[in-house]
């Protein structure tokens, strides 16, 4: 008998995407034993993941030599780089995408995050990745600015499959859910296909915590400690409730009877930052139907070995209602937590990506 946790998520309705992706998980087989082993259906990838691929990989070497000797611009070089991975990955997760109706077996390549700010730019960009890539199985990712939110919308009623990043409060999240119902209405009524319609939306978890729990050690009470860990959750909690009230109620309906997908939620940023706490803190409490779980290779072990698995997802949302209003009694706001967060991760991913280019020139 199979006792693994990873398999018995799907019995539960939820996919689990890795949260990485390189050379040596592809040619070294490590991906294709994760599919078929552990049932990851997903791959998502971003600038620090292919940065750290890169430099620390021997598998990039020759093409690295070959592109700096080339006449591309440092952008192209690292697509070209890159590229092949996320095809690759693709491929391996076709047989998934197929017998799942297009619903799982996705990769996520990123927008460059140079143009959070820019929607026509982040639209052509995306539009000219999708070509490149060439696989109908991939995600491009776009932040939830409100540049991002824009490009989103677009790139939805054009047909493009997007994964939505860098969500980190409710009020950026329910913008992220009226883009995607704005711009799918928009494909719905130029009749476009309902199986090419696919997205997700990525709220991040522990840097909520991160942030939060350091804003609670200055108010240095003992209320203030109690709350302490439990904000990233909450979070999840709170924007899957209105998730549910939008893509299962009214706002949805003409789109439900078109048989359009909604946007599913994607828990994100789910490895353990707090050496005290549990390293399955954000995968335990947040299993539930129609959702994406993303681990990185750390948690998801730690889920492999010892992760309980049950039905958790839509209890406790009386209590992460009553701890957003703790919160707020002590003067933390969670919509402005994010809204800092939001233009730190922009900049996060901002400096990975240069760091990134700077690997491909060589000049690191």
């Amino acid at each position: 008998m199979n006792k693994n946790p990873l398999l018995a998520l799907k019995k539960l309705g939820q996919h689990l995407w890795l949260d990485n992706l390189s050379r040596a998980l592809l040619q070294g087989g490590a991906l294709q034993r994760l599919i078929k082993q552990d049932g990851v259906d997903g791959v998502t990838s971003n600038p620090s993941i292919f940065h750290k691929a890169i430099a620390d990989s021997p598998y990039y070497r020759d093409d690295l030599r070959r592109l700096r000797a080339s006449h591309l611009d440092i952008e192209a070089r690292y697509e070209a780089l890159v590229i092949p991975d996320i095809q690759a990955a693709c491929d391996l997760l076709w047989p998934v995408y197929v017998a799942s109706d297009a619903e799982a077996g996705y990769v996520s390549l990123e927008v460059s995050p140079l143009l959070a700010d820019d929607a026509e730019a982040t639209v052509a960009a995306a539009k000219r990745l999708a070509k490149a890539v060439d696989r109908e199985n991939l995600l491009l990712k776009v932040p939830a600015t409100t540049a991002g939110l824009l490009a989103f919308e677009r790139l939805t009623a054009a047909g493009i499959r997007v994964n939505v990043t860098l969500i980190f409060s409710l009020a950026q999240y329910a913008a992220v859910a009226q883009a995607y119902l704005r711009g799918a209405m928009g494909w719905l009524e130029s009749a476009g296909s309902r199986r090419q319609l696919r997205s997700v939306a990525s709220i991040f978890l522990s840097r909520i915590d991160t942030l939060v729990d350091q804003r609670l050690s200055a108010i240095n009470t003992a209320q203030a400690a109690s709350l302490k860990g439990r904000a990233g959750v909450a979070l999840a909690k709170i924007c899957h409730k209105h998730y549910l009230d939008i893509f299962h109620g009214p706002d949805f309906a003409l789109l439900r009877l078109a048989h359009i997908r909604p946007q599913a939620p994607l828990w994100a940023s789910t490895g353990n930052k707090d050496p005290a706490a549990s390293d399955v803190r954000y995968v335990e409490p947040l299993i539930g139907i129609n959702t994406v779980t993303t681990l990185p290779d750390a948690t998801l072990a730690a889920f492999r070995d010892h992760g309980q698995v049950a039905d958790t997802l839509k209890a406790g949302l009386d209590d992460a209602l009553a701890h957003r209003a703790a919160l707020a009694e002590l003067g933390i706001d969670l919509d402005e937590v994010g809204a800092t967060l939001q233009r730190e991760g922009v900049q996060l991913f901002i400096d990975a990506y240069e760091l990134l280019l700077q690997s491909v020139a060589g000049s690191d």
